[in-house]
């Protein structure tokens, strides 16, 4: 399953279900097109999508992924928010 059919299934599961499929970090660097130790080094950091520790895993619940991807949005085309552009 790809991860746009796993996104595509959570959204699907999610209706009609009452627990949240959560995404994997290989998942997540996948998803977002960036190498699975850019996750690792914003965790470090205080940054990225919110994480949800099961036992020795950090999974990620679509809808804190979708949230924070939103939150990335650049205020206006080729603006951001650090005042570079």
């Amino acid at each position: 399953m790809t991860t746009a059919d796993h996104l595509n299934f959570m959204e699907t599961y999610t209706a009609s279900s009452s627990l949240e499929p959560l995404l994997s970090i290989e998942q997540l660097a996948e998803y977002l097109g960036v190498p699975v130790t850019t996750i690792y080094d914003w965790r470090v950091d205080g940054k990225g999508p919110r994480g949800v520790r099961v036992s020795r895993y950090v999974k990620f619940a679509a809808s804190d992924v979708r949230e924070w991807v939103a939150q990335q949005r650049e205020p206006e085309p080729g603006h951001s928010d650090a005042g570079h552009g």
